[in-house]
């Protein structure tokens, strides 16, 4: 069993970086990554149903990540992407260490929530030590302590009939005439309630800094790290994607890759 989810690692690494390197390089040969209803990128979104059934059935909803030891933790945590949102939001925030900020549970929920960062950290925590692993190519271990997400969800009460999280983010990934792109992604709820899903005000031993996602950044451990949102503000519980963006599941997931992520 090891051996296949490592050389599945290796596939989903090789195969994720060339994509997304495709659709970045603006190759016009290459404009169906893009494109919603290519017969091409058709196949390969049903590949991705096909790999994240797989890996549901293969590994369990339950397993964990691997974890390492703090003298296996070589650099501090590559910043990547954005690293300073400038939406006048969160400049505001920034500029109030933070004080001011809440992080929001609404959708199909009993009750809509929100916590301060105090709040949050007032809560149980969990500390792992787990490896980030990037569609770049490059892999990174840190120590993450943050409060589990489950929990934080089972206060505001997930409805039945909820099958996704929807996380939104400060990010201004992209700018256009017309105004931001704001970063955002989304899980099931498999995924939301694992153990190690959770959200991230610590990284080694330290506040997380804003180039790494401050003030609250979710880890979904058994992920690739586009499916880690940083400067995360609110979690919207749904039972349909396609309202969202173009209705892939998130901004990168709207350009071409794929919307489970798994590792």
């Amino acid at each position: 069993m090891s051996r296949l989810i490592v050389n599945r690692r290796r596939f989903l690494l090789g195969s994720a970086a060339a994509g997304s390197g495709l659709v970045l390089s603006g190759c016009n040969q290459f404009d169906f990554l893009a494109q919603r209803g290519n017969p091409v990128r058709e196949v390969i979104e049903q590949a991705n149903v096909l790999t994240y059934s797989a890996q549901r059935a293969l590994i369990g909803d339950q397993v964990l990540a691997r974890e390492y030891a703090e003298s296996e933790i070589r650099q501090g945590m590559k910043p990547n992407g954005s690293t300073e949102p400038s939406t006048p939001e969160y400049m505001f925030l920034r500029q109030a260490n933070f004080e001011p900020y809440r992080l929001t549970i609404k959708g199909m929920v009993e009750r809509e929530v929100s916590f301060s960062l105090a709040e949050l950290r007032n809560m149980p925590s969990r500390t792992q030590i787990t490896r980030h692993d990037c569609v770049e190519g490059w892999s990174c271990i840190a120590k993450w302590t943050g409060t589990p997400l489950g929990p934080v969800l089972d206060q505001a009460g997930v409805k039945p009939g909820a099958r996704f999280a929807v996380y939104h983010c400060f990010d201004n990934i992209q700018r256009t005439v017309s105004g931001d792109i704001l970063y955002y992604t989304s899980s099931d709820l498999v995924d939301a309630y694992h153990p190690q899903s959770i959200l991230a005000y610590g990284l080694n031993d330290e506040v997380l800094p804003v180039s790494n996602g401050a003030p609250l950044r979710l880890r979904i451990e058994r992920a690739l790290g586009y499916k880690q949102p940083k400067y995360l503000h609110t979690i919207e519980i749904v039972d349909d994607l396609s309202p969202f963006g173009r209705g892939k599941g998130g901004y990168w997931e709207d350009n071409g890759y794929d919307w489970y992520g798994g590792i």
